[in-house]
């Protein structure tokens, strides 16, 4: 990923209702949801879903397909992984990192 994207990518999730829709999609898994099982996990206005979706999927987040008279909607995971690949090349200057449950110390 090159830094535009990135930005583009922690622009969209930087919002409470985007994250959340995100997170719920990583969940989700390959299969993905519809947008009204979405909007019911969420207990968020069709209205103002649309608006965030659109918002992840104009950051390459999220893909959209057709399944009959329902869009489905899947995280990219590609592009997360991409964003995550980003944020921790430079890891630790190149020193292994200590595991969460541990400090620097007890490695």
């Amino acid at each position: 990923m090159d830094t535009k994207q990135v930005l583009a990518a922690l622009a969209a999730l930087a919002q409470e209702s985007r994250l959340a829709a995100f997170r719920l999609l990583v969940q989700a898994g390959p299969d993905g949801l519809a947008a009204s099982k979405i909007a019911e996990h969420l207990d968020m206005a069709p209205s103002s879903l649309s608006f965030h979706l659109k918002e992840l999927a104009h950051a390459g987040l999220i893909a959209a397909r057709q399944d009959g008279r329902y869009v489905i909607y899947s995280a990219s995971f590609d592009t997360m992984n991409g964003l995550l690949a980003f944020l921790t090349e430079n890891c630790c200057g190149g020193v292994p990192c200590c595991p969460p449950s541990t400090t620097c110390k007890d490695a």
